[in-house]
């Protein structure tokens, strides 16, 4: 009879064991027991790799519930104030009042009351909030409200799951650093905000579709994720210069008519029957002046002078644009081709550094992307310090400004540094993400000879298209890692190794 071990590896023969590798995870297993040692056998309980990480981030997600419970209980409705000295804000509950659900009036079609006129949110994410607001019970205002917040949390604990499995699954022999977002401080502290798990969960299980060489999928699942949050859209851009550097042109356009066909199905009923209402999150986007979180919102606190907006969207729009086309370039001159997960946050990294406003919900989309492009707990853990310094420094901040008198709260320039201690933990694991671009043999995931498990269609494919010499004639060391085998792969011209 085989002993445990041989039982184990011959099951799961290639799962990454991150206690063995990561010194940060072997160290925080001791709490645990240890790290998984030789009688372990991955994935031959009832409960895999998989299903613990979807556990871990439904607990964790019910942890920051649990962290909202003042606010639940009494300071989303009893002054502005307590709901910043907790921490525990959220814009589910207000709005449930504040974009007419109360009365029963349906999002895009029925005009607001006040200077909002219409719903500001992408179409489905306003169909997740009807939906909610379908299931939530009558009552006292109050009661409808934390009643809302309750059934909106259902639904985003049902994204989080979807998410967390995506991430899992993504790089089939890493499941285990989807506990990177499962464990991540910063989910849990800002899940239920608002909506943006929706989009997240769409976007995660896009590039689990990616990776299973589904373009068309992937594609529609990107256009779902873009019509409840924009950002999605951006995902494009690095498959498009990964196409052009692998010559996957079909795969690309496949992916691309399948975003804009599913977007379009989502949105076209209401752009036809709703027009004024389906163009208020675009012109609402536009009109929108410098707000909390962004590296504007410094410059005119500290120089005292006013940007006009349009100036503002004039900038980040170029900003945004170069930047993009200077990881476009980073793509096509880097010695291996980088892998789709490491493009992915660089961009919508660069979305959120130069956009004109960062809501600390945003973490969201960068989490899954960053565990897929840098699945190293140091580096993750340095990050989300910043994000969680951040996150407590704008409530304690609007508690300061709401204070009158009082002074109760961060100053000023305390959240000047907040926002600056984000915006250089977020450039820091950019700066290590493009390290491992330009020196892959630093990357963990490609430790073991591995090309693009989240590629798809791009893993182990050859290069026919480079720019520079470095691309060209890669150095023989690039794949070369402690524990693993020397491969040659995706040279112009050549074939890649098995």
């Amino acid at each position: 009879m085989p002993s445990a071990e041989e039982t184990s590896v011959h099951q799961e023969p290639s799962v990454v064991r991150p206690t063995h590798q990561d010194e940060v995870a072997a160290a925080g297993s001791e709490l645990i027991g240890g790290r998984s040692g030789r009688w372990a056998r991955l994935g031959s309980t009832a409960l895999t790799p998989v299903g613990a990480v979807a556990l871990v981030a439904i607990g964790m997600f019910a942890l920051g519930m649990v962290q909202k419970l003042p606010c639940y209980n009494w300071a989303w409705f009893r002054g502005a104030g307590s709901q910043y000295t907790h921490a525990c804000y959220s814009d589910i509950p207000h709005l449930f009042a504040g974009r007419g659900f109360a009365e029963g009036l349906v999002p895009y079609f029925d005009r607001l009351p006040g200077d909002m006129q219409f719903l500001e949110y992408p179409v489905l994410t306003g169909v997740f909030m009807q939906i909610a607001a379908w299931f939530t019970p009558g009552g006292s205002i109050q009661e409808q409200e934390q009643a809302y917040w309750l059934v909106n949390a259902g639904m985003l604990m049902i994204c989080t799951a979807v998410m967390a499995v995506c991430v899992a699954r993504t790089h089939r022999r890493r499941p285990w650093d989807g506990l990177l977002v499962a464990l991540a401080p910063a989910f849990a502290l800002t899940a239920t905000i608002n909506w943006d798990l929706l989009a997240v969960a769409l976007t995660a299980a896009a590039m689990l579709m990616w990776s299973r060489s589904r373009p068309l999928a992937f594609g529609i699942l990107i256009g779902l994720a873009t019509a409840a949050k924009l950002y999605p859209v951006f995902l494009l851009g690095p498959v498009f210069v990964l196409c052009w550097r692998a010559g996957k042109w079909r795969e690309f356009s496949v992916a691309t008519l399948g975003a804009a066909g599913s977007w379009l199905v989502v949105n076209l009923p209401v752009m036809v029957f709703a027009p004024e209402g389906w163009k208020k999150f675009y012109t609402f986007s536009q009109e929108r002046s410098i707000d909390f979180g962004s590296f504007w919102l410094v410059i005119t606190q500290r120089t005292g002078e006013s940007i006009e907006v349009s100036t503002v969207n004039t900038v980040s729009t170029l900003a945004t644009v170069g930047l993009c086309a200077a990881i476009g370039a980073l793509t096509l001159m880097a010695p291996r081709r980088p892998r789709f997960a490491q493009l992915a946050f660089l961009v919508v990294a660069v979305f959120i550094l130069v956009n004109k406003v960062y809501s600390p919900q945003y973490v969201l989309w960068l989490i899954p992307l960053a565990v897929l492009a840098r699945p190293r707990w140091r580096d993750f853990l340095i990050w989300q310090a910043c994000e969680v310094m951040y996150f407590l420094g704008i409530w304690m901040y609007l508690a300061y400004t709401t204070s009158g008198d009082k002074h109760q709260g961060l100053p000023t320039e305390g959240y000047q540094l907040a926002i600056v201690l984000h915006l250089l933990g977020t450039l820091y694991l950019c700066a290590v993400v493009v390290r491992d671009i330009l020196m892959p043999e630093r990357d963990v995931v490609r430790r073991d000879g591995s090309d693009d498990p989240s590629g798809g269609v791009l893993d182990g494919a050859e290069d026919v298209f480079v720019l520079g010499h470095a691309a060209a004639h890669p150095p023989r060391h690039a794949a070369l890692t402690e524990a693993g085998p020397r491969v040659e792969w995706g040279t112009a011209g050549t074939p890649a190794a098995d």
